[in-house]
């Protein structure tokens, strides 16, 4: 019996691998990869799938998914970390870019409920790709990547009324003030719903079937609180994405979210690759051939508009410029939540016909450029900021005092207050050195100038700001920021302006070590070095390897890189696990019992290394450590003894430390 729904998923599987395969080594988002599968395997491509509304119900099902992690991942105390970027950012980038889009939707003819439709459509970013970019790149952490978390998760929260309010904007209720009250009692009520859900029923309910560890009940439950607040959202006339956000939501307040999430992700990524497929599928590509300068002429105007605006909201953050030229960049594109919004556009009859076709023309357009955009970036704007911009534009409009460092001379200039910063600073501090710090996070300047901290907002690509830091007669300059190519930037600069300083840089990566020190820096440090060099350290003491011989390995690794590490021989260490090299000797701990015989004892006068042939390394006496205790220690009542010998003598030992009724009660 042939099945056709199987044979398009073998279809859609066979040749996303394909696809993905390929784009993987351009390096070309996975998305879009999805998108390009359903364009080749769509009707307007080659026809491959047959099954086309079966596919379409898949993909609402990885709607509901993706929605639905979304809700557990969101976070509120995530959320008041980033609250300035995500809430005023969020809000000014969403805002404006609807408005703009509202505007120029309108000049071109467009209805007013179909204007502002757009406005969201267009407002909205890619989050799958910036993160994962971001992410690659690793600058999640520095200014620029918060601030792009911070938007992208506003616009995450933001489609829910979006959705919610399309079909209003349709005209779907009649227009009647009725069915619109009605409309928000039931979103009150479902809200109501959700908050009784989260706090009191899904976690007692949760905790209930965690106690019998079936992971299938488990991964079932879970997946039946996200169907059944869908399905209630969809009976009370909201939709099935707004649902499964909210069932994320109430999982998201237990404790349990962190389990519900990884046993969600293998089928949220499935299911949410037949919604990408699908809407490839939907792409008509021989309308992009018949209307090209069209299409072009909007994804530049998308890429040009988007970028302008998401900019100049960070610019109001009061960031740098070249931080705003960043976020910008970044934000572009326009999203997959887009996606799932024209969707209900396509059900209300806001989005028909050519209008629709364009949409997802210049949409997968602007998703396929934007991993070259953000590649880019920082040389972009390197280039804008070798404009005559406003000094004021360029170092940004937060409200700070000029630089001023205590001493002129030998001080030593931090940049960058994440945890290694923040590390520097106060060793400094207890040490007396003068220092000053230069952040550009303006948040964390107000905060930490008001508890008395030598810090100053600047971004210190710009010789003016380590010029006002007095760079030229400073000792030592510490750079520990998370940005790259931001890095390479102020070394090239701290170097030039003053040759005989100490650099000291902080990288993430070992492979940013050779340009780093090719641009003059005098000591690099690569985290993912010295995080290894701690491991080792820590495991070569557990195994009682001596201190001197691990500080001179940690020399040589320090001193020769990675490449030395890599190529130390087993046969040619000097040590390794003590049981390997001893087997015949153990460390063993006892502590001495009320009535044992050795109590008030010398250990000259019990002779355990001639009786027995054990030697006692150390005893703990209450919270001190007696290490190579001397001949005349006398032995007190609870000293724990660490005895070196073998097995069977220091079971003998055992048996001195406390008495037979002792031994006999324990």
């Amino acid at each position: 019996m042939e099945i056709p729904l199987l044979n398009d998923i073998v279809i859609i599987f066979g040749l996303s691998v394909a696809i993905l395969f390929m784009c993987n080594r351009l390096r070309v988002p996975t998305i879009v990869g999805f998108l390009l599968t359903g364009i080749l395997a769509g009707p307007y491509g080659l026809g491959l799938i047959k099954a086309v509304h079966e596919v379409e119900i898949l993909a609402e099902v990885g709607v509901v998914l993706l929605l639905f992690t979304i809700g557990i991942e969101f976070s509120l105390k995530g959320l008041l970390r980033i609250k300035k970027s995500a809430l005023l950012g969020g809000s000014l980038q969403v805002l404006l870019t609807f408005w703009v889009t509202f505007v120029i939707a309108r000049q071109l003819g467009q209805p007013i409920g179909v204007s502002i439709f757009m406005g969201f459509l267009i407002s909205l970013s890619s989050t799958a790709i910036v993160l994962k970019l971001l992410q690659e790149k690793a600058v999640v952490d520095s200014p620029h990547g918060r601030t792009i978390l911070g938007i992208l998760i506003f616009q995450d929260i933001i489609i829910v009324p979006m959705i919610l309010v399309t079909p209003l904007i349709a005209g779907a209720t009649g227009g009647s003030g009725t069915s619109v009250l009605v409309l928000v009692a039931k979103g009150i009520g479902i809200i109501g719903l959700v908050i009784v859900s989260a706090k009191w029923i899904v976690p007692q309910v949760l905790y209930q079937i965690a106690r019998t560890r079936n992971k299938e009940l488990f991964l079932l439950s879970v997946i039946v609180i996200c169907l059944a607040v869908a399905w209630a959202t969809s009976s009370a006339g909201l939709s099935l994405a707004l649902g499964a956000f909210l069932a994320g939501l109430i999982i998201s307040e237990s404790e349990y979210s962190h389990h519900a999430l990884g046993n969600i992700l293998p089928f949220r990524d499935v299911f949410t690759s037949f919604f990408f497929v699908s809407i490839g599928m939907l792409l008509d590509v021989g309308f992009l051939f018949r209307q090209p300068g069209t299409v072009a002429l909007i994804t530049l105007g998308v890429l040009v508009l988007k970028p302008i605006i998401a900019g100049f909201a960070t610019v109001l953050l009061g960031f740098p410029f070249r931080t705003s030229i960043l976020v910008g960049l970044a934000l572009g594109q326009v999203g997959e939540f887009s996606f799932i919004l024209s969707k209900a556009g396509v059900e209300h009859g806001l989005l028909a016909g050519n209008i629709y076709q364009m949409f997802l023309a210049f949409s997968v357009l602007t998703m396929a450029t934007t991993p070259f955009i953000i590649t880019l970036a920082p040389r972009i704007a390197d280039i804008i900021l070798l404009l005559p911009l406003p000094k004021r534009l360029i170092s940004g409009f937060y409200p700070v005092s000029k630089i001023k460092v205590e001493s002129k001379k030998d001080h030593l200039i931090i940049i960058g207050f994440g945890i290694n910063g923040r590390n520097v600073a106060r060793a400094a501090g207890l040490s007396g050195i003068p220092y000053a710090v230069i952040e550009m996070n303006p948040e964390t300047v107000r905060k930490e100038q008001a508890q008395g901290e030598p810090i100053y907002y600047g971004d210190s690509t710009q010789e003016v700001v380590l010029l006002q830091a007095n760079i030229k007669d400073a000792r030592i300059v510490a750079v520990a920021i998370n940005d790259p190519t931001a890095t390479r930037r102020i070394t090239e600069i701290v170097r030039r302006l003053n040759p005989k300083v100490h650099l000291i840089v902080r990288t993430l990566y070992l492979q940013e070590m050779k340009p780093l020190y090719e641009l003059g820096a005098d000591d690099v440090i690569p985290e993912e070095f010295e995080t290894s060099v701690e491991i080792f350290t820590r495991v070569l003491t557990k195994y009682l390897i001596p201190k001197d011989e691990i500080e001179k390995l940690i020399a040589k690794v320090r001193s020769d890189g990675y490449e030395m590490f890599r190529s130390l021989s087993k046969e040619s260490t000097s040590f390794s696990d003590l049981n390997l090299q001893l087997p015949d000797v153990e460390i063993s701990t006892f502590r001495i019992g009320e009535r044992s015989p050795l109590v008030g004892k010398s250990l000259a006068r019990i002779e355990l290394r001639r009786r027995y042939g054990v030697t006692v390394l150390a005893i703990r006496r209450d919270l001190e450590i007696l290490s190579n205790p001397h001949a005349e220690t006398q032995l007190c009542v609870n000293d724990v003894l660490f005895v070196l010998g073998a097995p069977d003598m220091t079971a003998e030992v055992a048996g001195l430390t406390h008495s037979p009724e002792e031994g006999d009660a324990s």
